[in-house]
This record gives structure tokens, C-alpha cells and sequence, in this order.
């Protein structure tokens, strides 16, 4: 009865409208009153043992790095040289949209900072090529799923330290799983471009790639010395975070000089807002996490999905299934905090490596930042678009078909996730 007040007093302070991070304390301490044998200090304690986390320190930094490339005008330097390397195929503002993410998500690591950043110009763009505007936003917003796969990514800063797994194996398992949807969703976009009889937006020219690669090449080396640094040791995945803002800031205004200092600012002050919201739900998560596992209600969990089968493949749907039903729902940071305590005891209950299932996790999630009534993307492209709602979500549907395949790849081809970590971290 009291764990019910614990996780119903969770369920019933969201539904009325309280916020994640303060319906996650506020049930905590409404359990430890009931429950009367923890103290009631337990609750700060356990929020700030939660938040008191080295490789946290990247979650402000890789926010600020990715908003200092939209502010700077990075953006358009990428964009300009993914449609010099592929605007000349069949589709080809498809394919550059998908292409610009990729190379953007080695830079941001949030879906959010893609769709405002890239979206912008992308939509645009294919709306004065003839693009319908729902093919460019639904384009838009799956392909913004790819920053937080391909490395760095937030998400997986997140899941790495509510999960005590390795942040660099995380970012080393993005990586091909992160190309593997991009591949699939250029694939949809052959095939639209092939039955709608749609022509090469851009000829082929060796003179403007080499032009356009010369403008973009400061900025296409983010990814390469974040990753580079990591997989090499010479800095940790915080240290690359800082690294990232580092060079963003110099590209900004030393280099290209677009960045000012009231940019800057302005950035710092969004930078430092975001942070504090997602470190209060961490916080929260925390103390919830703890009374969760003290509860044993994590081991309840395990026996009752057990009971149904004990087939991995078949647990495996079945939590692919229930994370993209949370993800209608939840916000991906509050949705990662809470159920990582959950849902990990019983991944290694059926041999699932942890940093497998976190690939598993971060890309369910990330579907669900295109579903309602929650997802922030679809927020984001009705308003960039300038589209309702309804339609931005109508537009995307389509583009879940390539999104599930590379989910169904990621859950269940482990070794394609595992290979570069296990390559790089023997």
C-alpha cells in the first residue's frame, strides 16, 4: 500500500500538471513520511548525490555547443556543402536533409537543436524547390532523431550515468547505428523521388563541392576531434563536451566572426536555463530511482514480465513496445531517468548488454519525440513550418516506417551496435 502511494502519488502529480521534477520529489517525500523509517532528509540527500556527478558537467556544455552552431551560422555552411555532395541525386533536398543532419549530430547530440537549426533552412529550401511542405517536415523531423544517436548525445550522457555504464562505449554504439538510419531513410527518399518523377535539384560539380568543403571544413572537424579525443583518450566524454563549446565559440568569433558578444549571452543565459530544468528532473529522478530499487518493485517487474515469457527476443519487443508508449507521454530525459532503474535489472536478467539496450532505450525515445501529445520536435517544425499541429504529426507518419526498421536493426543485430565498442574499449 505504501509503495502504491510512492508510484500512484508519481502518476496522479503528473496528470494534474505538476512538473516532472517536482511530482518525482514530491512522491518521494510523500513515501518516506508514510513510510517513516528513512529520515525525511534523505530525499535533498539522495537529489544532490544524484546531481553531484562528474560526467553531468557535459549536459550544459553540449546544450550551448550546439545552440553557439546555430547562433554562429554553421548551420548554413553545412547545409551548403551536403547539397554540393549530394543535392545532384534524384530527390536531392531529401537527401541533403538527411546528409546535413548527420554531419550536424556530430556537433549538437539533441534532436531539438536539429529540428530548430537545420530545419529552418531545410524546409525553406525544399518548399522553393516544389517540395510539398509535409514531405519537408515529416523529412525534417526524422532525420532530427539522428543527432542524438550519432555521438555526442546527450541522451546518452543521461543514460550513462543513471545506468553506470561507459559514456564512451555509448557514443562509440551511436555511430553505425546512427548511419544505418540515415541510409534507410535516403532509401525512402529514392523511393519517393523515383515514383513522384522528382528531378536533381543541383548538378554535379567537383568546383562547388571543393568551394563549399573549403567553408565547411572548420565546422566538419567538430566531429572528429570530439570522437577522434575520445576513442584515443585524450579527453573523457565532459572534457569533449567543453572542448566542443570551446570551438564553437572560437569558430564563432574569431574565425567566421557571426557571433557576438550579446550572442553569446544570450546563449549562456538559454544554456543555463535548459540545464537547470533537466538536472531538477535528474535530481528527482534520483530519490525516486532509490526507493523504486529499496522497494523492490524493480524485481517485481522482472518476475512479472518473466512470467509472460522468458524468450529474449520476445522481452525485447515487449519493452520496445512499452518505451514507445512512454514516449507518447514523457519527455526523453524524465522518461530515461525513471525507467533506467527499472527496466535494467531485467535487461541483465536476459543477458542484454547494457550499453546494447541503451542504444535500444535513447531510440525509442527519440521516435517518441514525433508522436503526441508530448513530442517537442513536432512543437518545434509547426512552428518553423508554420503548419498546425494536426498536420506537422500527419506529415511525420510515414517516415516511422524507415525509423522502426532501424529500431528493429538496433534491437536485435547486437553485434552491429557493439562493434566499435568493442573495437575501441578491449
Amino acid at each position: 500500500m505504501i509503495t502504491f502511494a510512492l508510484i500512484g502519488g508519481f502518476l496522479l502529480l503528473l496528470v494534474i500538471g505538476v512538473p516532472v521534477a517536482i511530482s518525482l520529489a514530491g512522491s518521494s517525500l510523500i513515501y518516506v513520511m508514510l513510510e517513516g523509517v528513512q529520515p525525511h532528509l534523505v530525499v535533498l540527500h539522495r537529489m544532490i548525490g544524484g546531481i553531484d556527478s562528474f560526467p553531468l558537467l557535459a549536459i550544459p556544455f553540449f546544450i550551448m555547443a550546439g545552440s553557439l552552431m546555430n547562433s554562429g551560422g554553421i548551420t548554413n555552411r553545412i547545409y551548403d556543402f551536403a547539397l554540393a555532395l549530394v543535392g545532384w541525386l534524384k530527390g536531392g533536398l531529401g537527401h541533403v536533409n538527411v546528409v546535413g543532419s548527420v554531419i550536424f549530430a556530430g556537433m549538437s547530440g539533441t534532436a531539438v537543436a536539429d529540428a530548430g537549426g537545420l530545419g529552418n533552412i531545410e524546409i525553406k529550401a525544399m518548399r522553393d524547390h516544389g517540395y510539398s511542405v509535409d514531405f519537408a517536415v515529416g523529412l525534417t523531423g526524422a532525420s532530427s532523431t539522428i543527432g542524438p544517436i550519432i555521438p555526442p548525445s546527450l541522451p546518452f550522457v543521461i543514460y550513462g550515468v543513471m545506468a553506470n555504464t561507459s559514456i564512451g562505449k555509448l557514443f562509440a554504439a551511436g555511430v553505425i547505428p546512427g548511419l544505418v538510419m540515415a541510409l534507410t531513410m535516403m532509401i525512402m527518399v529514392t523511393y519517393y523521388a523515383h515514383t513522384r518523377g522528382w528531378h536533381r535539384d543541383a548538378r554535379f560539380s567537383i568546383i562547388a563541392l571543393w568551394r563549399t568543403f573549403q567553408r565547411a571544413f572548420l565546422p566538419l572537424l567538430t566531429p572528429i576531434i570530439l570522437v577522434g579525443g575520445m576513442t584515443t583518450g585524450v579527453f573523457t566524454p565532459t572534457e569533449a563536451a567543453i572542448a566542443a563549446t570551446v570551438y564553437a565559440i572560437f569558430l564563432g568569433m574569431a574565425v567566421y566572426r557571426t557571433l557576438s558578444l550579446k550572442k553569446l549571452i544570450k546563449v549562456s543565459l538559454e544554456t543555463a536555463e535548459t540545464t537547470a530544468l533537466i538536472l531538477l528532473i535528474v535530481a528527482g529522478a534520483s530519490i525516486f530511482g532509490y526507493l523504486i530499487t529499496l522497494t523492490k518493485v524493480t524485481d517485481h517487474v522482472s518476475a512479472l514480465v518473466l512470467s509472460v515469457t522468458t524468450t529474449p527476443w520476445m522481452v525485447l519487443l515487449m519493452v520496445n513496445i512499452f518505451l514507445l508508449i512512454v514516449g507518447c507521454f514523457m519527455e526523453t530525459i524524465a522518461a530515461i531517468t525513471i525507467l533506467v532503474p527499472v527496466l535494467l535489472p531485467l535487461m541483465d536478467k536476459i543477458g542484454v548488454d547494457p550499453v546494447h539496450f541503451g542504444l535500444v532505450m535513447v531510440l525509442n525515445l527519440m521516435i517518441g519525440l514525433l508522436t503526441p501529445p508530448v513530442g517537442m520536435v513536432l512543437y518545434i517544425l509547426a512552428r518553423v513550418s508554420g503548419i498546425s499541429f494536426e498536420r506537422t504529426t500527419k506529415a511525420c507518419l510515414p517516415f516511422m516506417i524507415p525509423l522502426l526498421i532501424s529500431m528493429a536493426l538496433v534491437t536485435y543485430w547486437p553485434a552491429m551496435v557493439m562493434y566499435l565498442p568493442n573495437l575501441f574499449y578491449k
